[in-house]
């Protein structure tokens, strides 16, 4: 029997699915275009701005902390309120406070708008997986999610090139301004959609009143939840999850200029274990959580599928800046050598990512998701291994296998974790999803860039991420550094595969189709 070359649409927004996908793929390039381009125009915007050192980490840790903060939040508001509602709301809320990063005077208020611009991200972040779970059915999933991914790795390539070529010809203000074009764009385009989510949403009400229907929801009508009045959000659960995870990100951050042992960190820490506890406590016994516990506690392919991505991230986040590097200060080879270097890894994965979608609906996820955590284990443990003098071959043939396996990886993990939970949860299981990456790519700096820095003392992170110069001695103590840092992401990408494995087999039906 044939396969039908378009998927049968049973809802109003279902009808411009590949409209959705292009709206959230725009929000996903834009969410990781703008970390990468700020990371290259950071050394022209010091001096400029006279930012300090300080200054110059928390421009960057600002953003993802905030956005991390946010994500669990706005993802259950957006399951009850609307996904594209709320979807746009955080394009709007990108969108002004890109402008006000492009208009910047010092480095405080950059920061400021820099956590702020993160919090629109996060509820792109936590809407755009879940609008387009929603409006493709589950044989298509994938490969929807795996294209939403694409965009996203597209957006770290272009990052640092944009930006080198930004800052090199004109001002660096104009690296937060190329994101309005492509906002107001989503924008006016998304309002016109916002009419049939309505009205999906009162034919879902509908559906859902006893007796409305016998046939019960579509598989692919928008998410529901139960009616809420005013926000309905569990505001103990919201301030206890913000104050624990910015004690745990915070340091984590920070740790290769603070050090393990320093008195900061130890408190920071202490005082995420204190509030996690208690946040655990309170979710247990609230009867309208923030997080259903039961999520974690209950649903195998949820909790394995989310904590095989924090593993995913805490395994390769670290490996660009550190091979970077590891390039420049043990190798000799020139920033823009190195850089042409380091895109294989981004040009695999967003070449090979809708592939791995599509194959993910055909044979389930946990084949490709084992696979690429353990192609990304071979290929860190290559770069573990790279001789010195490292010739550009080696570098090209691991970054290239870790971008394979991350490929393998994405999209079906995604497809996983989508799949496993109900309709009214979807943006939520998006925002959990999102928050383990980040916790994961903190783990990964503070991990990886430790080890990697410990042979260089204390002005270990200051190599790392600010480019300052290093002696011979500590150039070759960095190698050794490197090394055993990837020797040690290799072990956490095969404990991502062994937890891959615990997802269980391909079930015939997703909780995401039915209610």
């Amino acid at each position: 029997m044939n396969r039908p070359l378009a998927p049968a649409v049973q809802t109003e927004l279902g009808q411009h699915l590949w409209r959705i996908l292009i709206l959230g793929s725009i929000g996903m390039f834009m969410g990781t275009l703008v970390t990468t381009v700020v990371a290259v125009a950071l050394p022209v915007m010091g001096p400029a701005l006279q930012l300090s050192y300080s200054e110059a980490l928390w421009i960057q840790a600002g953003y993802v902390i905030t956005m991390c903060i946010f994500l669990i939040p706005v993802g259950r508001l957006a399951d009850r309120h609307g996904l594209l509602r709320f979807y746009l709301l955080g394009m709007a809320i990108f969108l002004v406070f890109s402008v006000a990063c492009a208009l910047a005077f010092s480095g405080p208020f950059l920061i400021v708008v820099r956590c702020l611009q993160g919090s629109g991200a996060a509820f792109t972040a936590a809407a755009a997986p879940a609008l387009i779970t929603t409006v493709f059915p589950p044989e298509w999933r994938g490969r929807g999610l795996g294209l939403n991914a694409m965009a996203g790795y597209l957006g770290l390539m272009a990052g640092p090139p944009l930006g080198g070529l930004i800052v090199t010809h004109t001002s660096w203000r104009w690296i937060f301004l190329i994101n309005v074009p492509l906002a107001l764009g989503t924008l006016a385009n998304g309002w016109f959609l916002l009419g049939d989510e309505r009205r999906d949403r009162a034919a879902q009400r509908g559906k859902s009143v006893p007796g409305a229907s016998a046939a019960g929801p579509s598989p692919s009508a928008p998410s529901q939840a139960p009616a809420h009045h005013g926000l309905g959000l569990d505001w103990p659960g919201t301030a206890l999850l913000a104050v624990f995870l910015v004690c745990l990100l915070g340091p984590l951050i920070s740790v290769p200029f603070w050090g393990w042992l320093s008195v900061r960190t130890l408190l920071l820490l202490g005082v995420f274990v204190v509030f996690a506890v208690l946040f655990v406590l309170v979710e247990s016994r609230t009867t309208d959580p923030l997080l259903d516990l039961d999520l974690v506690r209950k649903n195998r392919v949820f909790a394995a599928s989310t904590f095989a991505a924090f593993l995913n991230y805490a395994a390769i986040y670290g490996v660009t800046t550190l091979t970077a590097v590891f390039l420049e200060l043990s190798q000799g080879y020139s920033p823009q050598h190195a850089g042409l270097l380091l895109l294989v890894q981004p040009a695999f994965m967003a070449a090979l990512s809708p592939l791995f979608g599509r194959l993910s609906d055909r044979i389930g996820s946990r084949p490709p998701v084992a696979a690429g955590m353990l192609l990304i284990a071979l290929g860190t443990a290559q770069l573990g291994l790279l001789p010195s003098p490292t010739p550009a071959s080696r570098v090209v043939l691991a970054l290239a296998t870790v971008g394979l396996g991350m490929a393998a990886f994405s999209a079906p993990n995604t497809s996983a974790v989508m799949g496993a939970v109900k309709k009214s949860e979807l943006s939520l299981a998006s925002g959990f999803l999102g928050t383990m990456r980040t916790a994961g790519q903190a783990v990964s700096i503070a991990l990886l860039g430790a080890i990697a820095a410990s042979g260089l003392g204390p002005v270990g992170g200051r190599v790392l991420f600010l480019g300052e110069k290093a002696s011979e001695a500590a150039a070759e103590s960095f190698a050794g550094g490197y090394h055993t840092a990837m020797l040690v992401a290799a072990g956490l990408a095969i404990a991502g595969a062994l937890v891959s494995l615990v997802q269980g087999p391909r079930r015939i039906t997703d909780l995401a189709s039915g209610g």
